[in-house]
């Protein structure tokens, strides 16, 4: 998991640089769904998910169709490794995103010690760019963690008893639906590179179809907290693909957010343990809701 949503920055990079924006977003929802349909028409849940098409919809807005256009337009002008440390921040923003939509966690001193911490990081390293022109940039890319952050506690609180892969599999063919107008419109007149077909491949299998099973399985084997402890480990994996694949810079001020965000989002995800009530192993239901919006999904 921390190679296959650690990767998607530089597979992105790669394809925005000779197909638009929609193309690729298309081509990534579409073949995601082509791989996961036909797991969620053998269940033979996908009927049941009409009562649900509300909050499903929300969290196809919040978890692909806008983000993951707003993430390709950004890297058309952002190295990948900067953009994988901004999402790096997800954690942090779902911990403040849990604690003002009405959840009931605690935020101990330790833990809003660490969301200053975390969004020191942040803004170490967005402030340089700022003042070169891309800032807009650093803003999408901003929004796109606010919406892996909210994404998971819309599914928390209002798709918990969905089934996930029925789940994704529809919400991978909404998306592909709402991008496929644009897509066609600025459909590439010249077939793309190899290299290009390639990133978009992998973006859709690997990153996006095998990423989602593959994921559901590591839950069911190890539970949500351990399985989320990868998503600490995405950044650098972003940064070691940029750096070493597309040679993009690797500064101070890049090791220095790094750290400063990576020890930000441990605080601030650390659930604590004395005065939870009896029952549930020392975890709330606003700790599960944390964790659930400290996953990244790139």
């Amino acid at each position: 998991m921390c190679v296959v949503w650690g990767i998607p920055y530089l597979l992105i990079k790669v394809a925005v640089g000779e197909v638009s924006v929609p193309v690729v977003v298309f081509a990534r929802t579409a073949l995601g769904a082509l791989l996961l349909l036909p797991a969620a028409l053998w269940s033979r849940q996908l009927g049941g998910l009409r009562h649900y098409w509300r909050p499903l919809a929300v969290f196809a807005v919040l978890e692909m169709i806008l983000p993951w256009g707003l993430l390709s337009q950004a890297e058309r002008r952002l190295p990948s490794s900067l953009a994988g440390l901004l999402i790096a921040a997800v954690p942090i923003i779902g911990v403040l995103l849990a604690r003002v939509t009405g959840g009931t966690e605690r935020l101990s001193r330790r833990r809003w010690a660490g969301l200053l911490i975390g969004l020191a990081g942040v803004a170490v390293l967005a402030a340089p760019n700022l003042g070169t022109g891309a800032g807009l940039s650093v803003a999408e890319v901003l929004l796109v963690a606010v919406g892996y952050a909210a994404a998971p506690l819309v599914a928390a609180r209002k798709l918990a008893d969905v089934p996930a892969v029925p789940m994704t599999a529809a919400c991978l063919t909404v998306a592909a639906l709402a991008w496929a107008p644009a897509a066609i419109v600025t459909w590439p007149h010249h077939v793309p590179s190899g290299r290009v077909l390639g990133a978009l491949a992998a973006l859709g299998i690997v990153c996006t179809a095998c990423a989602f099973l593959v994921f559901l399985q590591l839950i069911k084997e190890v539970g949500t907290s351990r399985a989320m402890v990868f998503t600490y480990v995405n950044p650098a994996v972003a940064v070691a693909a940029g750096v070493i694949l597309l040679g993009e810079p690797f500064t101070a001020i890049t090791g220095v957010s790094f750290v400063l965000i990576l020890a930000g989002c441990l605080l601030a995800t650390r659930t604590e343990r004395r005065g939870d009530p009896p029952g549930d192993g020392g975890r709330g239901a606003g700790a599960r809701e944390a964790e659930v919006a400290g996953g990244v999904v790139s």
